[in-house]
């Protein structure tokens, strides 16, 4: 048991270490330190009953006044012991020590709310909620060089991103533009990370990656010599382990710049790095190998390639350049072993019977139903047309390299293709070589490989049978055309192309209703069956429903954007309903499409003739005529053309031209002779009539036009003329009558009349002078009339001249009879 001296020798002690804390008006942690506090007032502890008793026993102690808890008014009592610390109720120790009779206070239970501030009636507030919110956080600043990196290395690859994304949308420019600023933000980043970091700290992930990005866009962009550049870069710096791969990219570029030599260098090279475990990206590298070999011209080099593909991953491209090859080299023994080698690649489909149903389970034929259109069976039916059009393309290929015939060379593919996985191709194979037979142009072969095929099953029954009717039609003979027609159809209904035939039969015989009910039921069974489109719109043509017509070559022109037939089509339709602006927009497409249509370009200027745009049409007929000099409805409208707008000279080029086309017809040499009279050149005209006379001696028109200008000329041949113009008009008035005669006559001598040569060709004669402009009108000659020399001129009247002479005397005298006035007069 202490003395009462210990204890207070002990107080003082505790005291010395306690600082003692300023006072703060704002409930301080340490605020009323320095207040005088009774209890710790040692110099009347001596005479302080309880302490002594206390200090003798632990029975009768009194508890110490201590401070209270906010809100209520009872002090909490502490509890003390011999020779320990002052602790609380709970067993915790007192904060609060004794130094020069001042308490210090006890700051462990401040946060739950006791503190020295505060009184009685306060409500409790542990959380401070009392003081308001709380100040903001202070933002962290940026301005550490760490902090700057991280954020510069952020936006390249915000921008890399952004790159990217462009280039997906197609906007090749702005992803380049985007690839450019990353490179240069990323060499901005390696500069300021060297500073502060040793090397082994910069990200070569992010490097290697805008980098590639880069060369990437540079390709994309065709801005090869900068992605050669970018991917050297890349290659060359041994910090990036993988980059060697990215040699197959420049050897890609230089096979699009044709230098096969450096690709296939650089192809090696990188097949040089790629690891066995990557077997598919060595099998591309080895294809692009042989591929450039065979740009080089280099078989031998490509075969090789080719076959050890075959030997370890063999695959339909690879085999189909292998046949290539040895076609190249004219190896048919090897030719043979690739196309076994080229059939027997598993395709890696599974057959159509797993779409066959067993049951009559709806639900199992519902999901059967679902999984022939899902994505999948699409990939697969894709793959197996591949296969098909390599198979048959090799086919077609080394027929005629492989036996002596292409008969006997295509019967040797269809026996291995027979052997194989690929059985029901044989079939289409028999039907293409029909099809190569009619491409040759040896229909009677094409016919008997077709005929084969009528006792094969439906399906190859109802193609052949459609090709044996199109062969049928092509050659006019409808009879037989009709009936493999209905083999056709009687065999598979649903065959568009069979009903399609079917209609061209019916078609043919006239029935154009009916031909347009198979047109339609074609389209039913296939909506972009556009020959059964195309014919049903020809059917409502010649049925004279133009909407209905017109609505069908909108949709195949929607289907068939480029072509001329439909096209034409359209314009003809708009011409029918006389809607010309309609029809030149489409014509003008259908030059587009075909410039060099002679007969187009005539149409067009025949539309603008007919809307009165004379130079727009001068241009368009000039341009037929440019690309066909032989049509004659050209040839007469620039001859008129040029004669309208009297430059006679450039039309007789017209005329003599039509005159060569047509030697037998007067007409041309006639208006040849014409324009040199109406330019002037009355010598040439009158040396061509001669011309003219002595090739048609009895043609009226020209023996006038020689009396006219003889006259006219004083020449001495006049008299000649006129007497062979007596003669010529006799012999024509002879012809008239006789023919007037055989039209009143019986039917008999009608029929005797035309079993006549001599009445046959007067008739021929006489329609040829009708023909002529002004060789109508009979001529009656008597020996009281003078001869009648008035012609009538093939090129219509000539235009009348303009009056630009000088007035006549007589005006001047009615001018000169007047009396002038005053104002008149000279001053």
């Amino acid at each position: 048991m202490l003395s009462t001296k210990a204890n207070v020798a002990f107080l003082r002690k505790m005291m010395q270490n306690v600082h003692l804390a300023p006072e703060n008006n704002e409930d301080d942690l340490y605020s009323g330190y320095n207040d005088y506090n009774p209890m710790f007032d040692t110099e009347d502890l001596e005479n302080d009953v309880a302490f002594q008793q206390a200090a003798r026993t632990s029975h009768g102690r009194r508890p110490p006044v201590t401070a209270k808890i906010p809100g209520t008014s009872s002090p909490r009592p502490l509890a003390t012991g011999f020779g320990s610390k002052a602790t609380s109720s709970m067993g915790r120790p007192m904060t609060g020590t004794i130094q020069d009779g001042v308490s210090r206070p006890m700051t462990a239970v401040q946060a739950a709310g006791y503190t020295k501030a505060a009184v009685r009636g306060s409500s409790f507030d542990p959380l401070g909620q009392a003081r308001g919110p709380a100040s903001p956080l202070e933002k962290k600043t940026s301005d550490s060089l760490e902090e700057k990196m991280k954020q510069l290395e952020k936006k390249v690859n915000e921008l890399v991103e952004e790159s990217c994304v462009a280039h997906n949308c197609g906007d090749l420019k702005l992803a380049l533009e985007k690839a450019k600023e990353a490179g240069r933000q990323e060499r901005e980043l390696l500069r300021q990370r060297e500073q502060i970091a040793p090397p082994e700290s910069i990200n070569l992930d992010l490097t290697y990656t805008v980098l590639l990005n880069l060369a990437s866009q540079y390709v994309a962009n065709e801005m090869y010599a900068e992605a050669l550049t970018t991917y050297q870069v890349i290659v060359k710096n041994k910090m990036f382990s993988n980059g060697g791969i990215l040699k197959v990219n420049m050897g890609n570029i230089y096979l699009k710049q044709r230098n096969y030599s450096k690709a296939i260098k650089f192809y090696r090279m990188a097949l040089d790095q790629i690891t066995s475990c990557h077997k598919h990206m060595r099998i591309k590298v080895m294809e692009n190998i042989g591929v450039a070999f065979i740009k080089t011209g280099q078989y031998v080099d490509a075969i090789s390639s080719f076959e050890e593909i075959m030997s370890i991953s063999p695959n339909l491209k690879a085999g189909f350049n292998l046949i290539l090859c040895y076609f190249a080299i004219g190896n048919g023994e090897q030719m043979k072993k690739a196309f076994k080698n080229l059939i027997e690649v598993p395709l890696e489909v599974d057959y159509d019977d797993k779409y066959i149903s067993l049951n009559d389970d709806l639900h199992t034929n519902l999901l059967i139903e679902a999984i022939k259109i899902d994505s999948l069976s699409q990939i697969e039916r894709e793959r197996k047309s591949l296969a098909e059009e390599y198979i048959m393309t090799a086919a077609k290929l080394i027929a005629p390299a492989i036996e002596t015939s292409f008969a006997v060379g295509y019967d040797w593919c269809v026996d291995a293709v027979k052997a194989s996985h690929y059985v029901e191709l044989a079939n289409d194979l028999e039907i293409n070589k029909a099809t190569t037979y009619l491409r040759q142009q040896n229909f009677n072969q094409a016919l008997e490989t077709l005929k084969m095929f009528e006792k094969r099953d439906t399906r190859v029954k109802s193609a052949a049978a459609t090709n044996l009717s199109f062969l049928y039609y092509l050659g006019n003979e409808l009879e037989q055309a009709t009936n493999y027609a209905d083999l056709a159809v009687n065999s598979d209904r649903y065959n568009p192309a069979a009903l399609t035939n079917k209609g061209n039969t019916v078609f043919a015989n006239g029935d154009s209703e009916k031909a347009a009910e198979f047109y339609k039921e074609a389209l039913r069974n296939d909506s972009l069956c556009t020959e059964a489109l195309y014919n049903l719109g020809l059917a409502y043509k010649k049925l004279n429903r133009i909407d209905e017509a017109l609505d069908c070559f909108l949709k195949l022109h929607a289907i068939l954007p480029n072509s001329a037939q439909v096209l034409y089509q359209l314009a003809s339709i708009y011409q029918i309903m006389e809607d010309h602006n309609q029809a030149i927009e489409w014509l003008l497409q259908l030059i587009s499409v075909v410039p060099t249509d002679p007969h187009v370009l005539s149409k067009l200027g025949n539309l603008y003739d007919t809307e009165g745009d004379k130079s727009q049409a001068f241009h368009y007929y000039c341009e037929s005529y440019r690309y066909f000099p032989s049509n004659i409805e050209v040839i007469e409208w620039l001859g008129a053309y040029y004669i309208d707008t009297q430059f006679c000279e450039k039309a007789i080029e017209y005329f003599e031209r039509a005159a060569l086309i047509l030697p037998t017809q007067v007409k041309w040499p006639l208006m040849v002779a014409s324009c040199y009279r109406r330019s002037g050149n009355y010598q040439k005209a009158l040396e061509k009539y001669k011309v003219i006379h002595r090739k048609f001696p009895e043609n009226v028109e020209c023996l006038r036009f020689l009396v006219r200008l003889c006259t006219d000329m004083g020449l001495k041949e006049v008299q000649e003329y006129i007497t062979k113009l007596k003669k010529a008009e006799k012999l024509k008035e002879i012809r008239e009558q006789r023919v007037k005669s055989g039209r009143d006559g019986s039917a008999r001598s009608r029929k005797e009349g035309s079993g006549d040569s001599g009445g046959t060709k007067g008739e021929r004669l006489s329609a040829k002078l009708k023909a002529l402009p002004g060789t109508s009108e009979p001529y009656e000659s008597s020996s009281s009339k003078e001869i009648d020399a008035s012609y009538t001129d093939p090129l219509g009247p000539q235009p009348e001249r303009p009056k630009t002479a000088a007035r006549k005397r007589t005006e001047e005298d009615d001018f000169a009879d007047e009396e002038l006035g005053e104002d008149l007069l000279p001053e």
